[in-house]
């Protein structure tokens, strides 16, 4: 039975960058060796499980996934587009400093986190005395991933 719309698939899977950097992966051992397991100690390594069609992973990955049959491995190359889209200027924001720094009871430094209203992650990536840049790119936006599967399952 080979992977169609509408089917839920389990998998284990490592994704890498074109540099070879493991961003994130289902196996623990790969993990442990790529120095992710300590940067999440709480998390637990176990295959994947999705809906294909339900849209729970990116665009390239779910197109990846069909056709192919339980216990087969594959590579799935996947571009910027179909991933998390290019990095764009329109995603960095400029705030007041003042105005920033009472919302949030402080002035963030470059490097930190915050959390907007509508729910998105940025980056601070430049604090002066007039303004404060908050990149809102996803993280791997304009990255080419590349993703080693495992079929596991498929129901």
């Amino acid at each position: 039975m080979t992977i169609a719309t509408g089917d839920s698939v389990t998998f284990e899977y490592v994704g890498r960058l074109d540099d070879e950097t493991v961003f994130d992966t289902s196996r623990k051992s790969v993990a442990q060796e790529a120095g992710l397991a300590e940067a999440q100690p709480d998390r637990e390594y176990d295959p994947l499980t999705v809906d294909i069609g339900a849209q729970q992973v990116i665009e390239g990955m779910e197109e990846g996934l069909i056709g192919l049959d339980k216990g087969e491995t594959k590579t799935i190359e996947i571009p910027p587009e179909k991933g998390y889209g290019e990095w764009t200027e329109e995603n960095v924001q400029e705030f007041d400093t003042d105005e920033l720094q009472e919302m949030l009871g402080q002035l963030p430094e470059e490097g930190a986190f915050l959390q907007a209203q509508n729910g998105q992650h940025g980056e601070v990536i430049h604090v002066d005395e007039e303004t404060v840049k908050v990149d809102f790119n996803p993280d791997l936006a304009g990255e080419t991933l590349e993703f080693e599967v495992e079929i596991i399952d498929i129901n």
